[in-house]
């Protein structure tokens, strides 16, 4: 059965995914998001482990769920020769190609841009990996804990007195990941300009570095190595995490003298803005250690949830620090349509992230959850590449297809 269409601004464009665990995905869903039909390349000989992890259920991982909705599923053994030879023909049939396999991998299995760019001269290629594919580090392969740490973000993340820490979040696959979709729309709009095709090498380390631009330009133009500093903020005090009752912690940041103004209001202590040492971002960042203390002190035994509202309503940036089931719950974030529900071919609903974006025009959203394994395995070997009922079970037969 053909899946319905999705809108949005890349309605009409097909997206042929190889990829495996997150940041491969991550830009493909990007992708779905803005309307493109993304179609995963799978088979049962060579499954992605997020299918795997946690679960019996291959097709009830959450993990592959969070990161997959929107998407269809064809299994197609790359193992073998016509395997190969299909996956060749669909790509005839698309516009953009991902993979963010093991250095060589693709080109192992005679997938690279070259092989591809044979059957289809403007096809769009886009290939991740953590150091890219050329260079003397090249043949590394990693996962989000190795990106953020050679691209310098760890250095960047503990307290003055301690270690690097890692980042608790996976920070280095949605970013490498995010990197990776901009590139792909990026190389669309030049072949809707151009007619031409181009091969994209996204590097990882590379991509998560880009983002610490004012560290390193810091360091070019006065020699100075960053410290790590906890909580706080080079332009804004305070600025920080402050502990509540109930063990439960609050996030503070006074960006502006009028915020400052209401915090003090909202502390009861309208002294403190008339105070000099307190006069203006510059110096109250000079005394970030004093205003920590004032902050922390009134802030303990308080309820987060009801602080952090009484401060949202003052126009003062506040949010009491929540865990997972905390996060998904949170009903702003539903009310605003970050987080909504999409159905499975079972017809069973589960709530995803959706986009990170808002549109003027529109807001596409997808409306299917993550595939199956293989559901689409008709659509695509059927109605794209022509295969009879019966060359399908000949597929099936030989486990090129499962």
């Amino acid at each position: 059965m053909k899946p319905p269409h999705s809108t949005g601004p890349l309605q009409g464009v097909r997206v042929l995914e190889h990829t495996k665990v997150w940041a491969g995905p991550y830009a493909g869903k990007l992708l779905a998001l803005l309307g493109a039909e993304v179609i995963r390349v799978e088979s049962q000989d060579s499954l992605d482990a997020t299918r795997r992890y946690g679960v019996q259920d291959i097709n009830a991982a959450p993990g592959f769920l969070a990161v997959n909705p929107g998407k269809l599923s064809v299994q197609l053994s790359l193992k073998t020769a016509e395997g190969r030879r299909l996956f060749k023909e669909l790509v005839m049939h698309s516009d953009i190609f991902i993979e963010n396999l093991r250095p060589g991998a693709v080109s192992r299995q005679g997938l690279d841009y070259e092989a591809l760019r044979a059957v289809k001269p403007d096809i769009i290629a886009v290939s991740m990996s953590m150091h890219g594919g050329d260079g003397p580090l090249s043949y590394q392969t990693g996962y989000a804990p190795s990106f953020s740490a050679l691209a310098g973000l760890c250095h960047m993340v503990g307290y003055p007195d301690g270690p690097p820490k890692l980042v608790n979040i996976r920070y280095g696959d949605s970013s490498f990941g995010t990197a990776a979709a901009f590139a792909a729309v990026v190389a669309l709009y030049h072949h809707r300009a151009t007619g031409e095709g181009q091969f994209i090498d996204v590097s990882a380390v590379e991509s998560i570095a880009s983002m610490l631009g004012d560290v390193f330009m810091d360091y070019f133009l006065t020699g100075h190595i960053p410290v790590r500093d906890g909580n706080r903020h080079a332009d804004m005090a305070p600025h920080g995490c402050y502990p509540c009752g109930d063990e439960d912690w609050i996030s503070i940041a006074v960006p502006s003298d009028e915020a400052w103004r209401a915090l003090t209001d909202a502390m009861g202590r309208p002294e403190l803005a008339a105070d000099r040492r307190y006069a203006d971002s510059g110096s109250r960042c000079r005394a970030a250690e004093e205003l920590d203390r004032l902050l922390g002190a009134w802030t303990r035994g308080q309820d987060a949830d009801e602080l952090s509202a009484r401060l949202r309503e003052r126009g003062i940036a506040a949010f009491k620090s929540v865990n997972s089931i905390e996060l998904i719950a949170d009903a702003q974030l539903w009310q605003r349509g970050f987080y909504h529900a999409v159905m499975d071919s079972l017809q069973c609903e589960t709530p995803i992230a959706g986009a990170p974006w808002r549109m003027s025009v529109s807001n596409p959203s997808v409306e299917r959850a993550a595939p199956r394994l293989g559901e689409h395995n008709d659509y695509v070997l059927g109605d794209l590449l022509g295969l009879s009922e019966s060359e399908r079970q000949r597929l099936v037969d030989e486990k090129i297809v499962y």
